[in-house]
């Protein structure tokens, strides 16, 4: 029992670490498409700035296929459940993915303006929505996603696609896109030079200041939300389903960890801290040290969210206990333990190789280098 509980306190913390990666990684691509018509006010401007990214968004998008592969193989339920329920928000999710990769490669095939543009605002909208969606999955995970279960497990989602779009998810989505954003920015102003560094660095700076108000009021907004206390149920370390359990919904809930153990507080401290940081180093020109205060601030805000649901990973508000944990909703010892092997082969393959093409293709991109290569964006 020991043992399928350290396992199941891993692979928590695993998913935390592929969300983490994919917001930073894939978030600072999407930032980059959401800016495009605003930092980008010519063709080639806007050329430049798909360059820039040009050699990596492709690679960043394995922390989605991680994250995803992540969830069917460790946490089944959760991906049965999530997929099934939500299943219009995952159809809007991917048809934005589907069109990104055409943006880029079907943009600049033709030299018509109006063909141009119109894969530019594709970009933007593939850029904005799946970050303002990512975010808001987060908040209705805190406010609770309407479902229950039969007697035999199958999961029933009641609410609606509306439902999703509450206002504090919505305030969730925009603190995702500011972040975003704000990453986006950074890379454009490490990577360009002259008027498109002075006006991505700007994008950046309200980009981060924006994620700071945002988070405070998130923060103020859950101090006096109805949160999920896990009442009785099994040993964490014991075989079980969301049936075997009681819980209960309360004023102020998401804050019982903290109360708990209070170094806990120390994780929100870390994202004010990347934020801040990161102003203060995109206002003196630190793009690199900016880069990293970023996602020292996705940290912060994806551990924030991960501490304060502890051990809830998906709560129902149509039956509090029936909610996922990570008690109930994990997979078997042995499938966790082949999935720890796999990812601890593959994932520091991972890094490595990204490591390696960000250090190989680093430098500016300039627009005399657009224009003279025939294969650019």
């Amino acid at each position: 029992m020991e043992l399928y509980l350290a396992f199941k306190i891993i692979w928590w913390l695993l998913l935390g670490v592929l969300l983490i990666g994919l917001a930073v990684m894939v978030g600072m691509d999407m930032g980059v498409g959401t800016l495009l018509r605003v930092v980008g006010r010519t063709d080639v401007e806007r050329r430049v700035l798909l360059n820039s990214i040009g050699p990596h968004w492709e690679g960043n998008q394995v922390w989605f296929v991680l994250g995803g592969g992540a969830i069917f193989a460790a946490f089944p339920l959760i991906y049965a459940t999530a997929f099934s329920g939500l299943y219009i928000v995952m159809l809007v999710l991917l048809w934005t993915m589907i069109v990104r990769p055409l943006g880029f490669e079907y943009r600049s095939k033709l030299p018509s303006a109006r063909w141009r543009n119109l894969w530019d605002w594709a970009l933007v909208v593939s850029g904005l929505v799946p970050m303002v969606i990512y975010g808001a999955g987060i908040g209705n995970m805190l406010r609770g996603v309407p479902f229950h279960f039969s007697w035999n497990l199958t999961s029933y989602y009641t609410g609606s696609f509306l439902s999703l779009l509450n206002p504090f998810a919505v305030l969730c989505g925009l603190l995702s896109l500011a972040l975003s954003i704000y990453m986006g920015g950074v890379t454009l102003a490490a990577r360009t030079d002259d008027v498109l560094h002075q006006r991505a660095t700007q994008a950046a700076k309200w980009a981060v200041m924006v994620a700071l108000v945002l988070f405070t009021i998130g923060g103020a907004w859950i101090s006096g939300m109805d949160g999920y206390r896990l009442v009785s149920g099994p040993a964490a370390g014991a075989a079980q389903t969301p049936l075997h359990q009681v819980a209960s919904v309360g004023a102020g809930a998401w804050w019982d960890n903290y109360r708990a153990v209070p170094v806990l507080w120390l994780v929100p401290a870390v994202g004010y801290v990347g934020m801040l940081l990161g102003l203060f180093a995109i206002r003196a020109g630190r793009t690199t040290v900016a880069w990293w205060s970023g996602a020292l601030a996705w940290i912060g805000v994806i551990g924030t969210a991960g501490v304060s649901l502890f051990p809830f990973l998906m709560p129902s508000s149509t039956d509090p206990s029936q909610s996922l944990t990570i008690w109930n909703s994990v997979s078997s010892l042995r499938t966790l333990i082949w999935m720890t092997g796999f990812a601890a082969v593959f994932v520091p393959i991972i890094v490595a190789y990204t490591s390696w093409s960000f250090y190989v293709m680093r430098g500016k991109v300039s627009t005399q280098h657009v224009e003279a290569d025939t294969h650019a964006y």
